[in-house]
């Protein structure tokens, strides 16, 4: 099942704390409610906070009611490996059960925020990890680009001028009011990939950090909450669509 662009909103079913990989670690699942065939799949990796896939949730429903299969894991940044373990555990999850859970694992997109970002680019550069896997599109959502990926322990930036290819799409959406990572970030990896003549867009929604994912940070929880302010919302909405068109394969 292709996502309709132009789809109302579907509604979703949600599973909550399955248990992926020997670490032991949980996900939640966010899948369209009532239809037929497997939905586009995005495994979304949260940020640096550790185990925060509830983070993530406004985000996730905003992309599983456009017809998405969204699976959302705990990952722990604080791990003696940086969560290298989590990352990749969750990662052969998603691609050995979602399509148990309604999807496909095997042509999945790799997403994430913050640190997620440069995360999920990392498994694009270097398949050798993941048995030669790569995902069907990276989408990065406020990102660091030259600092090293979670999952790899070397920077994208730094691959990238190593020759390394990621040989999919790569989709960045950066809020323009970022005071945490400034979209420069992401306006510097779009540059070094379209010079080297890979498949790229950039989006730069009028948001902060934490608005990406239709949140705000609550400085009394030390974590980011979800939040109805309207640059979120709006800005949630544009990554979800960008999600929606990397499943379909649109670069």
């Amino acid at each position: 099942m292709a996502p309709d662009m132009g789809m109302a909103d579907m509604a979703v079913e949600t599973v909550r704390g399955l248990v992926y990989g020997p670490s032991g670690k949980q996900l939640d699942v966010y899948r369209p409610a009532g239809t037929s065939g497997p939905a586009p799949t995005v495994l979304l990796w949260h940020g640096i906070g550790p185990d925060e896939r509830d983070v993530m949730e406004p985000l996730a429903r905003t992309a599983a009611e456009r017809g998405l299969l969204v699976l959302a894991p705990d990952w722990r940044s604080d791990a003696a490996d940086g969560g290298r373990a989590h990352l990749l555990e969750s990662l052969a999850f998603a691609r050995k059960e979602a399509g148990g859970l309604g999807g496909d694992g095997e042509s999945c997109v790799l997403a994430g925020w913050s640190a997620g970002a440069g995360t999920a680019l990392g498994v694009a550069l270097r398949p050798e990890i993941a048995d030669g896997w790569r995902p069907r599109a990276v989408v990065g959502a406020a990102g660091r680009y030259d600092l090293p990926a979670r999952t790899t322990g070397t920077a994208p930036l730094a691959d990238l001028a190593a020759g390394r290819d990621p040989g999919v799409p790569v989709h960045l959406v950066h809020g323009s009011r970022d005071a945490v990572l400034d979209a420069h970030h992401s306006r510097d990896l779009a540059e070094v990939l379209r010079a080297a003549g890979r498949a790229v867009t950039l989006q730069e929604p009028e948001t902060d950090h934490a608005g990406m994912i239709m949140t705000e940070y609550d400085p009394a929880a030390d974590r980011c909450v979800p939040t109805t302010a309207a640059h979120a919302v709006a800005a949630g909405r544009v990554m979800a669509g960008v999600l929606a068109e990397a499943a379909g394969g649109t670069a």
